[in-house]
């Protein structure tokens, strides 16, 4: 019997990502798609890209049918995110997260990162925090997945093995990223306009970003530690793609260091190794991770470097890696050569 699936805002970047994959998925049955502004007209009509594909046909709803399907992603804002999964647990359903809306314990961060009270303290303390190299066992029973953030997934990986084994020697972790502008999402904003965004980088909330809190709440919660991410945020002039450039202080030496970080992840099907800084193009329509371990000995800084899609591994490929998780698929199954795929979209 086919998985049915539901995607409510399935015409934002993310939701576009999560269609292309999806597409693939011979278990399948995408019974909704939602989106309030493309309301009656067809994938097809709204996407051309999607014209071959075996979703061509479907059309737009502008409410999510809270019956029609096992599992719903959630690619809409945060705020309106909490309401809903708590609606779609309510049915017995399972719900995928993409917004920030479930991924952070700490209750008294949403007002003062996202500006807004949250209301159900109970489903946060049940949420899963869906990075399957940390939480795989736990997310394989889990009925609401807070899919992580873009630059949280690039941060995290390239600090697990570092706050697993507590080689870190500062209460403090220095963080230098730098993201495509599809993380901006579809909506219009002066600063991510082409003639404003082509040829220019820049800084955005260098002091006060939204997902520090969700840093630092894995971090606390793998370490045991009240560490602190100094974490500045950039934007490049592509579509899409990551680099995250991760500093601490560290007393152990190059090799012991790097061979830490091959034994952790010696297993995991996404994470690749790299002997030079990985890049971003490598990446691309990927659920991969590249990872870059590097000691400045001059300073005993570890230097950890990684590279993903933001759409991708930093949302929708981990949001299929994780259902794949969920329903029992082989969690690697359609996620391995993604970016030979011709749709690529932005």
């Amino acid at each position: 019997m086919a998985i049915k699936v539901s995607i409510v805002g399935a015409s934002g970047y993310t939701g576009i990502e999560l269609l292309r994959i999806l597409n693939l998925y011979k278990e399948v049955e995408l019974v909704q798609i939602i989106s309030r502004e493309f309301e009656g007209k067809a994938l097809k009509e709204v996407f051309p890209f999607f014209i071959s594909t075996k979703f061509s046909d479907i059309k737009f709803d502008k409410e999510p049918d809270l019956d029609s399907a096992d599992i719903y992603f959630l690619a809409i804002p945060h705020e309106p995110a909490v309401e809903l999964a708590k609606k779609i647990l309510d049915k017995n359903k399972k719900v995928i997260d993409l917004s920030a809306a479930y991924r952070i314990k700490n209750f008294n961060a949403y007002p003062e990162f996202y500006g807004f009270e949250h209301s159900y303290k109970e489903l946060l303390d049940k949420a899963v925090y869906g990075l399957p190299e940390i939480h795989r066992d736990k997310i394989k029973n889990a009925n609401l997945i807070a899919n992580p953030g873009c630059y949280p997934t690039a941060t995290l990986l390239a600090l697990y093995p570092a706050l697993k084994e507590n080689i870190i020697d500062s209460d403090t972790i220095i963080v230098n990223a730098l993201s495509g502008i599809s993380g901006a999402g579809r909506g219009l904003k002066q600063k991510f306009h082409y003639p404003e965004a082509f040829s220019n980088s820049f800084a955005y909330n260098p002091t006060k970003h939204r997902h520090i809190p969700e840093m630092e709440d894995q971090i606390n919660q793998i370490s045991g530690k009240d560490i602190k991410v100094r974490f500045t945020p950039h934007i490049l002039p592509v579509s899409r793609g990551m680099i995250s450039t991760v500093n601490f202080k560290t007393n152990l030496n190059k090799k012991d260091l790097i061979e830490l970080y091959r034994l952790e992840y010696r297993y995991e099907p996404f994470i690749r190794f790299q002997k030079t800084p990985p890049e971003i193009k490598y990446v691309i329509g990927s659920n991969y991770c590249d990872i870059y371990v590097d000691l400045d000995e001059r300073t005993g800084y570890a230097v950890v470097i990684t590279a993903i899609d933001n759409l991708g591994k930093g949302a929708s490929s981990q949001a299929m890696q994780n259902f794949n998780l969920i329903v029992g698929i082989e969690e690697e199954k359609y996620l391995k050569n993604l970016s030979e795929i011709s749709i690529i979209y932005p």
